[in-house]
């Protein structure tokens, strides 16, 4: 008997224990969730599993980044939360390596995912999309993809942190696609972020309320507001996912200052920026955040620093190993194509195991159970091929859309090519045409006096004729000049753009200033003729429409890529709503690059001016 009471006391002493383990645990992940790294850590120390709190370990060592990856188990067996953990940590290690590995990464966290699903557990599922989220939202190819995440978040987000993070994502993913504010959605997630304890998203609300005051509103007050209210919530924390988002903090501040035209604080912000650790330890923070600092010091003249962070940003543009990048997204990209399936089997997963539950709950026959099974794979088929119809619809759209987008680039091409012609006829009819004409009137009167020897000044009439013939050989020259504009000579794109410069440019009226950087080679001459044709319009249009007095013209070369950006500081419109010319006006243009795989911006403030920026690969 004492050994039966002995046996009980014993089997109830781990029963206890092994509920404590399990307790602390779950607090541990929670408070990892919601970034509570000081609480994660104390109920660390009550996992009594060695391998699960070395994994626990490790996910708060990834908050402070100061992890080792190379601590992670190898084996996947021992407890269920131990292999969800090495599923999200291999996720981690792969996502933080140079360059980062998107499409491994995104494969151990779908894993992750699938195995919090059959273990049917809240608390993992919104753990794993999560990592999912952040990821799909970071390659923006795919911020439709993160939509139908986010839909399934949103059947586990039941408490005030996992709201936060829902709202925030889906605001900040619905404001990149749409290019509008959200600064009531964000405002709206912020009350629920105060309800919760994770200090960590209402930094990010605030500065993301900052951001969007500052750019889409342009209120330098409200967004300088924010901005102090996340950098609080920020450095009161010592660990250095906090301390990272100073870096946009900082910037952002700069940006502000530069904007209202104080630059000297722009740079004290911009300084900054440079000393923390996520301007270090990331090359796109490094290109970014050079390329501002250039920009203010040439707002302040100063030469020589703005040639020297021009000549940083170059160095660090070049450093940026963009073709493996993109290698990595391309394979992201072949495995999200298939990403409405996988929403439609993880929603199937779902449904299939509270219908298991239920099954089990009530302890129905084998008939019974039969019959479900039946009509479940039924409504499961016919769903599959409801989505197989949709998504055969969603790409005969996308092949439309291609079409009528080479369609469209083609007529601005045509339209272009009109125009130009247009422009040569008038030029051979006005110029040409008339001088032509007076030569045959001279050599009609000639012919009819040639045996008259009483006909006067028929000398004359040869040197104005042998004058005529001249003046319209060099009408013609000059057409065939203005018809290349210099650009198909020996001297290439960039003396023909100088010179272009120099004879648009009048005095005090107009002044045009071009730079260049790298552009020691020529380009390809088919290529140059149409970059120096889009310059011409460009100034043209300027000219016409902008009452500009200066304007700048910057040509950078980037080893695969030609940057240029023409600035005015004319009255600007608004670039919303593009012209709507025919001929070459700034929609044709934009089509002509889109047909040459480049990027067309403008940036244009009313009475401020206008910034186009375009990139052409070559």
């Amino acid at each position: 008997m004492k050994k039966i009471l002995l046996i009980l006391g014993i089997i109830t002493c781990y029963q206890i224990s092994f509920s404590q383990h399990n307790d602390s645990l779950r607090k541990a992940l929670y408070y990892i969730d919601s970034y509570q790294i000081k609480l994660a850590e104390e109920a660390t120390k009550h996992i009594t599993d060695k391998i699960t709190k070395q994994l626990i370990s490790l996910n708060i060592s990834h908050l402070k980044q100061n992890y080792d990856y190379k601590a992670i188990p190898d084996s996947e067996n021992g407890s269920p939360i131990a292999k969800f953990l090495i599923y999200t940590l291999y996720g981690d290690r792969f996502l933080n390596m140079k360059p980062p590995k998107d499409s491994l990464a995104f494969d151990k966290y779908k894993k992750a995912l699938q195995y919090s699903f059959t273990l049917n557990d809240s608390l993992l599922i919104r753990f794993s999309l999560k990592k999912i989220i952040k990821l799909l939202y970071k390659n923006r190819k795919v911020l439709d993809i993160s939509s139908n995440y986010l839909d399934i978040y949103e059947n586990y987000a039941t408490d005030n942190n996992s709201l936060a993070f829902l709202i925030f994502y889906r605001s900040t993913i619905k404001g990149a696609i749409v290019k509008k504010e959200q600064i009531d959605h964000y405002k709206e997630g912020l009350l629920i972020a105060k309800k919760s304890s994770n200090k960590f998203i209402q930094g990010k609300y605030n500065q993301l309320i900052g951001v969007h005051f500052s750019y889409f509103l342009k209120q330098s007050d409200s967004a300088f507001k924010y901005y102090e209210k996340a950098s609080d919530i920020f450095k009161k924390e010592p660990y250095a996912i906090y301390q990272n988002e100073m870096f946009g903090i900082y910037a952002n501040t700069g940006i502000l200052f530069s904007e209202i035209k104080k630059y000297n604080k722009a740079n004290q912000f911009y300084q900054k920026a440079i000393q923390t650790k996520s301007f270090n330890n990331n090359l796109l923070n490094m290109v970014k955040l050079t390329d501002l600092i250039a920009q203010n010091y040439k707002n302040l003249k100063e030469t020589d620093s703005t040639f020297y962070y021009y000549d940083l940003n170059k160095k660090y543009l070049d450093s940026l190993n963009e073709y493996r990048k993109a290698i990595a997204v391309n394979d992201l990209d072949k495995k999200y194509q298939t990403a409405e399936k996988e929403k439609q089997i993880l929603i199937e997963q779902q449904k299939r195991k509270r219908n298991q539950n239920i099954a089990l709950g009530l302890g129905g026959s084998l008939f019974l159970g039969s019959i479900i099974a039946i009509l479940i794979y039924k409504n499961t088929k016919r769903k599959q091929h409801i989505a197989e119809q949709e998504r055969e619809i969603e790409i005969q759209k996308t092949e439309k859309l291609f079409k009528e987008q080479e369609l469209a680039a083609i007529d601005a091409m045509i339209s272009g090519q009109e125009k130009e012609r247009q422009r040569l006829a008038h030029d051979l009819h006005d110029n040409l045409g008339s001088t032509l004409a007076t030569v045959k009137l001279h050599f009609d009167h000639l012919k009819n006096n040639r045996d008259n020897p009483k006909a006067e000044n028929i000398e004359e009439l040869y040197n104005k004729t042998n004058h005529l013939l001249d003046e319209a050989y060099q009408k013609v020259r000059t057409i065939a000049h203005e018809k290349n504009g210099g650009v198909i000579a020996k001297q290439g794109l960039l003396p023909a753009v100088k010179n272009l410069a120099k004879k648009a440019s009048n005095g005090d009226r107009l002044q045009i200033e071009v730079q260049d950087y790298g552009l020691d080679e020529r380009l390809d001459n088919a290529l140059e003729i149409s970059i120096f044709r889009i310059i011409q319009e460009l100034i043209t249009n300027t000219i016409k429409h902008a009452n500009a007095s200066e304007i700048h013209i910057s040509l950078t070369n980037h080893d695969s890529l030609l940057n240029i950006i023409v600035e005015d500081n004319g009255k600007g419109f608004d670039a919303k709503i593009l012209p709507k010319k025919d001929g070459m006006g700034l929609k044709s243009i934009e089509k002509r690059i889109e047909h040459m795989e480049g990027t067309f911006e403008i940036d244009s403030t009313i009475e401020k001016g206008t910034n186009i920026i375009i990139n052409v690969p070559i």
